[in-house]
């Protein structure tokens, strides 16, 4: 049988129908949108098992729970270092700190340097960590390399990672983060390894603030930055004339 032509848009001019396009709202496969347009975190968390080929090694996501005070506000827990993710894997941070990053605005792609001990393949090192021994905990060189583990307070984070580490697969994890002010599924804390870049955008209403702690104590030498021109703001061309002139 043939399909009939479609007429949706027999109303609208034909040069506009050239130019039409129709969104796609069919529920793809997780471990796509995670590579692609992104997820929440809490569907993340929830369809973990189906993401071992999609996953990055040593990336962390857990849930955390906000709990509502009628008339005053919310608690939330951020972690305990003797018991949950960070407990079992190892990691206690040696430095916490806050940040906050208005409505909008966005911080670039950034990367912490691994640890490699001399004389070793760094490529066979990742995979002898994170692919033959991945519950070997005791082996990670926390001392050695900045390790981040991230909680966010208010507002939402859309944060994007990606694997540039020697011999592991180029993986890329896209998803968002609800803060504590806007409790639900969303509320998770994230913990990124030292070779992943990662980039974070605010894309709530609201400010985000986020408070973070490293395996190590901050050392300017190994913020590395890759396209992270996004932060910083051109004045208007006018200026720049004028200045220049």
């Amino acid at each position: 049988m043939e399909a009939k032509p479609d007429n949706r848009w027999k109303g609208v001019k034909a040069s506009a129908r050239a130019r039409l396009e129709t969104r796609d709202y069919s529920k793809d496969a997780l471990a796509r949108r995670l590579a692609g347009n992104g997820v929440g975190a809490g569907e993340v968390i929830q369809g973990r098992a189906e993401l071992d080929d999609a996953w990055i090694p040593g990336v962390e996501l857990f849930p955390r729970r906000v709990f509502q005070q009628k008339g005053r506000g919310y608690f939330a827990e951020l972690t305990r270092l003797n018991e949950g993710v960070l407990d079992r894997i190892g990691l206690a941070p040696q430095q916490w700190a806050s940040a906050l990053m208005h409505r909008d605005s966005a911080k670039g792609f950034h990367i912490h340097p691994p640890f490699i001990p001399d004389g070793v393949c760094a490529g066979q090192w990742f995979r002898d960590l994170f692919v033959e021994a991945p519950e070997d905990f005791s082996r990670r060189p926390y001392g050695s390399e900045q390790w981040d583990v991230m909680f966010f307070l208010t507002g939402i984070c859309e944060m994007i990672l990606v694997d540039e580490r020697e011999g592991l697969a180029r993986r890329v994890m896209r998803f968002s983060i609800a803060g504590d002010s806007r409790p639900g599924n969303d509320n998770a804390a994230v913990v990124i390894p030292p070779g992943v870049s990662h980039a974070l955008r605010s894309i709530g209403n609201e400010d985000l603030i986020m408070v973070y702690g490293t395996s190590t104590t901050f050392n300017p030498d190994w913020e590395g930055r890759i396209e992270s021109g996004i932060e910083n703001a051109p004045l208007p061309v006018d200026w720049t004339d004028y200045l220049e002139h």
